[in-house]
Order: C-alpha cells, then structure tokens, then sequence
C-alpha cells in the first residue's frame, strides 16, 4: 500500500504544472531524444524527433508504401538520376520558405555525418534545377532510391548557417557534444520546440504555419516526459497522468489491454536484438569456434520465452521473415554441450573473462537480457563483468568499443536485408560510414562484395539470392550473436486514435493523431 501511495504521489509530482493546452498530448518514452540535429546520430529516438519538428522528402505507410511529403512527385530522367518536385509555400519554422537550395544544403551536411553517410554511399549530389526541382543522383543504378531518402529531412539552410556568438560554425555536426543544431531547430515539421530540458522533459507546440492542411490531425501540444522505469510509466498511464506510452514492457501488455480507459496496440517488430564479440580486445574471439560456441550457448527461445513473455521472434539472422535476404532454414544454434566442445577444440576449455556493455533503457528487458546471457555465457566459462549504463551514456561508450561484448538492436533504415550488414558487420571505413555500429570489428570482404553487388542489382530476384548469400555467409562466421526481433507495442488512453499513426519504424506520426473530445 505505501509503495503504491508513494507512486502516486510522484506521478502528482511529474506531471503537475500550469493547465495543459487543449488537445495537450502526454507523452511518456523510455528515453528522450539525445539531440535536435536529425543527423547526429543514427537512432529511434533521432528518427522520432525528426517526424516531429522535421519533414522527409517520403515517408513510409502503414501499409509499407512510400508516400509523397515535401516531394511531392518524382520520375528517372536518367538511369542514375531522379528528379524530385518540391511542394511550394513551405515555409520553416523562422518564417524562411523551403526551396531545392535547402535539401542540397542538407543533402551535403548528412553526407559529412559519421551515422548517415553509408546510407546515402550510393548517392553523389544533388543538383538545383530551380526553386522547387532538383536531381538526385547517384554512382550507380540503385533499388533503394526512395527508401533512403525517407532520412532525408531538409534543414532550414539559412536558420543553420553562420557562426555562433562564440565563432563556432552553426552547421558543425557534434556527436554526443553541444552544437547550435543540438539545441536549436527549424524544421517544416508540425511541432516547434517550445521548451527543452534534456532527460526530464520537452515540450513542442503545433506549428500555425503548417503546410499540411490536409491532415485531420488535431493535437496542439505534446509533452514528452522521459520515464525510464516500465512500472512507472505504466502506473502514469493506468493513472492518466500521461496519454501514450512506449514501450510497453511485455509483462505489462494485459495490464493495458485490460484497463477500461486504456487500450494496447500492437504491431510485429523487425528490429533485431545482438550481440557483438570484440575480436580487437579478445583474441580468443578471432577464433570462429569461439563465436560459434558463444552462439550455441545463449538459450534465444527461453530468453523470449521467460523474460520477453513471448512477446518477440526468436532469430537466428538479421533479415527478419519478409526481407528480401531472410532464409527460412536458418535456426537458432543453441545446445550447451555443442558449445562446451567448441571451447575445448578451440583450446578455452576453461573459458576467460570479458567485459560486457548494455543499456538499461533502450531495448525491452534490455538490462534483463543481458543478465540471462551472462549466466548463460559462464556455464562455457566465460566469465562475464557486467555493467548496464542509460541510453544516454550508453552510446558514447559504444563509439568507444568499451567493452568486449556489447549489446546492438537495429531496425532497417532502409527496410531492407543490406542496411544490418552496412551498418553492423560490414568491414569498418570511416570514409565510407560503412560498418559505422560493428564494434566486432568483423571483416570478411566477400560479404561486403555481396553487399556491393546487391546494392546495384536491379533485378529482384537476382538481388534476393545476393543478400541470401550473404547471410548465410554472416551465420557461418558467427559474425554476431543474434537473439530475436524485437515486437512493438504502444499503451494509449481511450480517445486517442493511435492506431492510425504508428508504424513498424517506431516514428509515430504525431502531426497527424487525432483525439477525440472527452
């Protein structure tokens, strides 16, 4: 009872203050956002910020279609090259009008950014044709133009340029620093930033000069409030301090669904939970039967079935049932004493000690998660230091390589096979951003030849059995230790028609969430 009274009082606590606007929204995330500038880092939460206070040039539908936004159409006029049309009187939150001189400004910044500039690789300019046309081109004949493009979110060139008071470029891209475009924004998106206080709370305010005036949206202000912990923010919503809520831990589903003011909505996740095995801090794991046997140890069905209540995919590879690269056969590899003989051939019959990295805010059950696999990993002998760290700290130290085993999910950015190879055991180039997220340090150059070849393959089917190739290629070498896919829920309080507006991204389109008069 004490406990209870005292969660209540703290949620008072939170969530009181001035009267709310009319349809004010209440949000509670795991984590907030770690920056303004949609191109500091390549994450969820940089993605859901950026549909906020941003708008991309596409966007992806429920339905899993590419939709027009501030391009409003577009057409080959060369096989390297497509020309986009932008819609006109957009205008930006200072007031300055959206032009193609804009998203060549951007397109060239992104291109300078660590995070993104392996997802636009195949690209090499974009070219003005005038105010409100311009060409993408690119390198090579490339399948996944309009996939890619969903990142690209045109900044506000004038907003952006120039020096700080202080002489430092406005336009600096600063990962995990502090930027002009970290704590400043002007997107064409339908929220501006009213009011920031990073991990406690922020508030946007619906854009009046919005150019979307076809959409039913109706939501004048949101409140993001970061609540870490899954039974609190679950009492939040089940108290109606708050109206959304994500994620829902998966022992917590029925108590939404269950609740008569709440209702739980649902959705197939593709999101792929790992691990990644440090080869330039163990040696031992340069060995591929080390992997292997790191592999066969970890109990992936029990993990989703004890600690994510069902509520997840078991995995065996990246490419979920769907890609284009997914192969039916491919099956989880645990067996204990497979494992045990692996260690022995290998010569670590008794196994050595690791550090092992994970966030306790960031995935579902993440801290849990890496209990399980630490307990699973000593019955080979691996001794394993744990430490889990939040989200906010937790990908400074990723960059770092701090550990000798680290925990990575990925969603597609491009809903496609090749983006997990690009991004996570690709041969690490800095120039080139590829294997930006491999902390492994894995390289195996007929995968990336795989890649490459995909990547420029028109043909469909050919481009399948490329990517096929290539993670079976990836599941040979152990090249990372795969758990499941994560599923994705959202806990809403009645009224509020979300169902309309989350997709598999995890972005919700907030600019067009309807709530209904209570």
């Amino acid at each position: 009872m004490l406990r209870r009274v005292f969660a209540a009082i703290m949620l008072t606590v939170m969530f009181s203050g001035p009267t709310a606007a009319q349809n004010s929204l209440r949000v509670a995330y795991d984590a907030d956002p770690v920056s303004l500038d949609p191109y500091e880092q390549l994450s969820g939460g940089t993605l859901q910020l950026s549909h906020l206070i941003f708008d991309p040039l596409v966007r992806w539908t429920q339905d899993h279609e590419i939709e027009a936004r501030l391009a409003e159409r577009w057409e080959y006029v060369a096989p390297q090259t497509m020309r986009f049309h932008l819609r006109e009187n957009v205008q930006f939150h200072s007031g300055n009008l959206l032009t193609a001189y804009d998203v060549e400004w951007t397109f060239n910044r992104l291109k300078t950014s660590g995070d993104f500039k392996a997802i636009f690789e195949p690209f090499t300019s974009v070219s003005v044709i005038d105010d409100h046309t311009f060409d993408v081109k690119m390198s090579q004949p490339y399948p996944l133009v309009l996939n890619s493009l969903t990142y690209l979110f045109p900044m506000d060139r004038a907003f952006y340029s120039g020096l700080t008071d202080d002489g430092r470029d406005k336009a600096e891209i600063v990962k995990h620093g502090n930027s002009f475009s970290s704590r400043n924004a002007s997107g064409t998106g339908p929220f501006i930033v009213a009011e920031r206080e990073q991990g406690v709370k922020s508030v946007f305010k619906r854009f009046d000069r919005y150019w979307d005036q076809q959409s039913k949206g109706n939501v004048e202000e949101i409140v993001l409030t970061p609540i870490k912990e899954d039974s609190t923010r679950l009492a939040a919503l089940l108290s109606g301090a708050v109206d959304f809520i994500a994620p829902v831990a998966p022992s917590n589903l029925k108590n939404v669904s269950d609740h008569p003011q709440t209702k739980l909505i649902t959705m197939p996740g593709t999101r792929a939970i790992t691990f990644q095995l440090n080869m330039d801090r163990v040696p031992a794991f340069k060995d591929i039967r080390v992997r292997q046997a790191v592999d066969y140890a970890i109990n992936n069905a029990g993990i989703v079935e004890r600690i994510m209540h069902g509520f997840a995919t078991v995995s065996a590879q990246m490419s979920p049932e769907g890609y284009v690269g997914h192969i039916e056969v491919l099956a989880p590899r645990y067996d204990l004493d497979k494992a045990k003989a692996l260690m022995a051939e290998a010569g670590y019959a008794d196994g050595f000690q690791v550090s092992m990295l994970a966030p306790h805010n960031r995935y579902v059950n993440d801290e849990r998660i890496a209990q399980a696999v630490a307990l699973m990993l000593s019955k080979i002998n691996i001794e394993v230091d744990l430490q889990t760290i939040p989200k906010a700290q937790y990908w400074t130290q990723y960059d770092a390589r701090a550990a000798d085993i680290m925990m990575i999910g990925w969603h597609s950015d491009t809903e496609d096979s090749a983006n997990f190879h690009q991004f996570l055991t690709a041969c690490p180039n800095e120039e080139t951003g590829q294997g930006r997220y491999n902390s492994s340090g894995y390289c195996n150059p007929d995968a990336d030849e795989l890649m490459q070849r995909a990547n420029s393959e028109m043909d469909a089917t050919l481009r399948a059995e490329l990517l096929r190739d290539l993670e079976q290629i990836l599941f040979d070498d152990a090249a990372f230790i795969p758990l499941h896919w994560q599923n994705l829920a959202w806990g809403v309080r009645n009224g509020i028609l979300a169902e309309d507006i989350v997709n598999a991204q995890n972005a919700p389109y907030f600019g067009d969430l309807v709530m209904e008069a209570q």
